[in-house]
């Protein structure tokens, strides 16, 4: 069975301010849902903000590849 899922959303247009300028900008929510009598609510959560540095840059995904 799935212990844990990651919801991915469609990609949006967002307005956000910058230095006190707005600017449009593409952005993307996601979701984790995990079965919380297999893994703690820490490490899912854990888990998505390394999800989230490695999606964020690219190079660091791929030295963790070599």
């Amino acid at each position: 069975p799935e212990v844990a899922i990651l919801g991915m959303y469609k990609i949006q247009d967002k307005v956000i301010v910058d230095n006190g300028e707005f600017k449009a900008i593409k952005a993307m929510n996601f979701t984790i849902t995990a079965d919380h009598r297999l893994i703690d609510g820490a490490v899912a959560a854990n888990f998505l903000k390394a999800f989230f540095q490695r999606i964020e840059q690219p190079a660091v995904l791929m030295a963790d590849m070599i």
